[in-house]
């Protein structure tokens, strides 16, 4: 049996939507630093750095950076002295909260059903 050729056209485009995807939500902190801001609605860089257990100063700036490109992330320097930096969601990255708190609770049934703990 083979497949009609405009549902193979549809799977290539939703292929090509989560490999889109992927490419920026890849790596190891994104996640996190998305969750993070995500929850506290505006954060800080340092809070950031404190929510985000193991990320070093250096590559949470370069994620922000990243997220920043990809209109996820909106940066506003504050003028207080010392500067302060904060942190929140564009639009378009508060499209991403269904998907982090389906992740999130996925995560936590996950968990239960390999361990059988909270």
């Amino acid at each position: 049996m083979e497949c009609k050729k405009e549902f193979q056209e549809d799977r290539k485009k939703e292929m090509m939507a989560i490999h889109d995807a992927m490419d920026v939500l890849s790596g190891k902190w994104k996640i996190y630093i998305i969750s993070s801001i995500c929850h506290y609605n505006k954060r800080r860089f340092s809070d950031i750095l404190n929510d985000v257990v193991g990320i070093s100063n250096k590559m949470l700036s370069k994620e922000l950076k990243e997220l920043e490109t990809n209109k996820l992330v909106e940066r506003t320097v504050l003028s207080t002295h010392p500067v302060t930096v904060q942190y929140e969601l564009t639009k378009h990255g508060k499209t991403l909260q269904t998907i982090i708190n389906n992740l999130t609770d996925w995560g936590i049934e996950h968990r239960k059903e390999i361990i059988g703990k909270n």
